[in-house]
């Protein structure tokens, strides 16, 4: 998991989930994770969320998905606790368990885990390589890594319009490529890899966002989070469309599965 000083505080929060959703963090909601998971069955796994945010996801794996148990993973107390409300409140506090955790290694024992997932999070893990390699190492024999990320379209020096967009979010994005990605996961040792460039869907729902950002939701967020935040969000997502448009954002579904 990524250093640094607090990214997601209790107003961040709100805001995302305002634009995603109830303990979303990232765009797509429960459509999204059911692509992310599509052909894998979770009923009676132990899956790991790495990254889990305020517990949406987790709570959807262990309640629509029938995971036996989801531990969920993520480096700070406000989502942290927030995901142990929402557990709470959607009955399944019994099935879901959420760590905070600190940067670094997954700790956790080697092969204990039928599914490792994370969505839109391990953007802000600088290392793919050792990344990949503790997911291998943690997942049992025939256990899949499936996961979305926030990508970029090449290696080496960002353009001058993704610099801009990464500054205008001011959060320790550590973005890669899907070449980085796909010789990460094949020196780790996973099989049956597979990336899958979301690009065209984010760009259509990016600008549905700002439109609700400048539109439908201005009033509320502006009322509730003040001018200059709601401005600033604004700015992000004017920034953000711009690489989305020439592709050099390029989210992505990343899957490997550890032979068995």
């Amino acid at each position: 998991m990524s250093d640094g000083e607090m990214l997601y505080d209790d107003r961040h929060i709100a805001t995302l989930e305002d634009i995603w959703g109830e303990g979303f963090l990232s765009p797509g909601g429960p459509e999204e994770v059911a692509r992310v998971l599509d052909g894998l069955d979770l009923r009676g796994k132990r899956v790991l969320d790495i990254g889990c945010g305020s517990g949406a996801i987790a709570v959807l794996m262990a309640q629509d998905y029938g995971a036996a148990e989801v531990i969920g993973i993520d480096v700070e107390d406000d989502v942290c606790n927030a995901a142990r409300r929402l557990a709470e409140k959607k009955g399944v506090a019994d099935a879901v368990s959420i760590r905070k955790v600190e940067p670094g290694p997954l700790d956790f024992p080697d092969q204990h885990f039928d599914l490792v997932f994370s969505k839109d999070s391990i953007i802000h893990i600088p290392d793919k390589e050792k990344l990949c390699a503790d997911v291998f190492r943690i997942l049992r024999p025939g256990g899949w890594f499936a996961a979305s990320d926030w990508l970029t379209s090449h290696d080496g020096e960002p353009s001058a319009e993704m610099k801009i967009y990464i500054e205008a979010e001011d959060l320790d994005f550590a973005m890669a490529s899907p070449n980085r990605y796909q010789s990460a996961l094949e020196a780790a040792g996973f099989e049956s890899i597979a990336l899958r460039n979301r690009n065209s869907w984010y760009r259509e729902v990016a600008n549905d966002e700002l439109a609700y950002l400048q539109g439908e939701g201005r009033a509320r967020l502006e009322r509730e989070f003040g001018h200059e935040f709601h401005a600033g969000l604004v700015d992000t997502w004017e920034k953000m469309i711009v690489v989305l448009k020439t592709g050099e954002h390029c989210p992505h579904h990343l899957r490997g599965r550890r032979p068995g």
